[in-house]
């Protein structure tokens, strides 16, 4: 069994938990914290030192340079995903190895400010797209190869949500431990 204090790093905010009901108020919000997440995640990350980008937010961890960046990696694949729902009956979706991924050259060492840039207007996209979906679309879905499991996009839409707040909460939690301004 996994260390709880290690746990409480690695999830800081729990695992994701699907609601009950896909009400609209509760898309509205998962929609409305992946338009504004390139804002706080910006607010977060843009006046940290090298030194500071180069920490991991827990022991065995990424440093907060390789979450930034497995954002981007991250959110392109939902982006992706979200494409091939509405273009294709029931697609399965592409795979990625994101811890490999996030063992890149430009996940390791390229300078984050690019890839914050990238987030504002994937996510500028993103939020466009999610809020013109109907009922009909927000019930159309993929196939995830990894979990051999159907997702509709309700479902994704809020995942991604939990994702946005999941890393966000990896750098607040780190710079509140390191006493960090």
């Amino acid at each position: 069994m996994e260390n709880p204090e290690l746990e409480k790093l690695r999830y800081p905010i729990g695992l994701f938990e699907a609601p009950q009901v896909y009400t609209s108020e509760i898309l509205a919000k998962a929609i409305q914290t992946i338009e504004t997440f390139p804002q706080k995640l910006k607010a977060e990350v843009q006046h940290l030192s090298n030194l500071q980008l180069e920490t991991q937010y827990r022991p065995q961890g990424w440093t907060i340079r390789q979450v930034v960046h497995h954002c981007a990696d991250s959110h392109m694949n939902c982006f992706i995903r979200l494409k091939w729902t509405m273009t294709e009956n029931n697609p399965t979706i592409k795979f990625y190895y994101e811890n490999l991924w996030a063992e890149g050259i430009d996940n390791k060492t390229m300078p984050i400010e690019p890839t914050l840039q990238f987030l504002e207007g994937l996510h500028f996209r993103l939020a466009f797209v999610m809020k013109s979906l109907s009922e009909f679309d927000l019930e159309m879905a993929y196939i995830h190869p990894e979990h051999n499991k159907e997702f509709q996009l309700r479902e994704m839409i809020c995942l991604y949500e939990w994702h946005c707040n999941h890393h966000l909460a990896h750098i607040t939690e780190l710079k509140k431990r390191e006493n960090w301004k």
